[in-house]
């Protein structure tokens, strides 16, 4: 129990910065679209490179892991990450091309690194909430960009935010190292890289009706996640507000997903079927995005705030219960591989989801149409797992 709360905090704290670091540019944009001169249709591009490359770095990181053990590979991460968030303080489109893909490659590592130690430390049963509990540190990471960010680009600039972020990364990859010992004692130092590995990955992924489902829901709602936490900020400061309201409104909104994420962890450890959980979660981030496409200016801060509060709590929780039902269906050793397998699925959304809504954006200077279009495969997605949380109850 003890390394199992250990390994918990460890992995919390390790996942908050990453996702510190990967939703920052999101939560400054404007001010980084302001001093640059670059049109906010760009900001699609810069994750979907980033996205790219985090595909890429799911499908592989199987062998490293088992390699160089996971907790090292959690450590490569946020250094890879820093490296990235530096990088685009240049602010030399080439400079801004190579932040994506580190910080995109780096961070896309943390989630799969952290699945396979906790899923070592868990006992099965509780997976899906040590796994929400665990999967709480995005939104607590997305909280303090949301909050932090602005005000420390207001109180200096924008390149000094990512620089202190970038910082604050490094130092905690290195507080990980005495962990190291204890929980990479796993590692087979033999195993070998191949590039077979990404195709082994997809195939034990693809070949497995039940990690099939689940890629193709972590698709769907990773392309929702995407959209809201890219875009977000950015539309409400074209609703008329200021860069630090529309972070703080972004910043409450997202705080409601750190307890969303263990409530749904917890009914689906219990008395809710996984899919059935799922289903409702990507039929509730479809419903609430359009709603969110009807939000323009003059409406009530109290009631967009509700709105975003909705998607927080199902396009930002749905972490948990599906990584929890990834490493059950995983074989057993493989769980780090396998969670990179499904994720990159997600990956694919995420690399899709902004483009296309960047595409939609320069075609029709319409935000809404964006939302709504890329909520859709979310909303078939959930009525197919509904269909089949139904059948498992039987």
């Amino acid at each position: 129990m003890n390394h199992l709360l250990i390994a918990l905090v460890a992995m919390f704290l390790q996942q908050t910065f990453a996702a510190l670091g990967r939703a920052l540019p999101a939560v400054i944009a404007p001010a980084i679209i302001a001093d640059l001169l670059i049109d906010s249709a760009w900001i699609g591009v810069y994750f979907s490179i980033a996205a790219g490359a985090a595909l890429a770095t799911q499908l592989g990181c199987g062998s490293f892991i088992v390699r160089y053990g996971a907790l090292r590979m959690s450590q490569l991460a946020l250094v890879l990450l820093a490296l990235g968030m530096a990088l685009a303080t240049i602010g030399h489109p080439i400079a801004l091309v190579l932040s994506a893909a580190l910080s995109g490659g780096g961070a896309a590592i943390s989630t799969p690194s952290s699945s396979h130690l906790l899923g070592r430390c868990s006992p099965p049963r509780y997976l899906p909430l040590i796994f929400s509990i665990k999967q709480t540190a995005v939104p607590a990471g997305l909280l303090l960009a949301g909050m932090l960010g602005p005000q420390i680009t207001e109180w200096l600039n924008w390149r000094s935010t990512m620089v202190l972020s970038a910082l604050a990364c490094l130092i905690f990859s290195f507080l990980l190292e005495p962990l190291r010992k204890t929980f990479d004692d796993d590692r087979d130092p033999t195993r070998k890289f191949r590039l077979s590995d990404f195709g082994n990955t997809l195939r034990a992924v693809i070949g497995t009706r039940e990690l099939r489902n689940l890629s193709f829901a972590c698709f769907a709602f990773n392309a929702v996640q995407t959209i809201f936490t890219v875009y977000f900020v950015v539309y409400l400061t074209t609703m008329g507000y200021t860069l630090v309201a529309a972070g703080f409104v972004f910043s409450i909104a997202v705080a409601v997903a750190v307890p969303g994420r263990i409530i749904w962890g917890l009914l689906g450890s219990s008395c809710v079927h996984p899919r059935t959980m799922m289903a409702a979660l990507a039929i509730g981030m479809a419903l609430s995005m359009v709603l969110l496409s009807f939000c323009a200016e003059g409406w009530p801060t109290i009631v967009v705030g509700i709105v975003a509060t909705l998607i927080s709590a199902t396009a930002l929780s749905w972490h948990g219960v599906l990584l929890a039902e990834t490493a059950r269906a995983a074989p057993e050793g493989s769980r780090g591989g396998v969670t990179g397998g499904v994720l990159s699925f997600g990956q694919v959304g995420a690399l899709a989801a902004p483009s296309i809504f960047s595409l939609l954006l320069g075609m029709t200077n319409n935000y809404g149409i964006g939302f709504i279009v890329c909520s859709l495969p979310a909303l078939f997605v959930g009525v197919i797992l509904l269909r089949q949380g139904k059948a498992a109850a039987k």
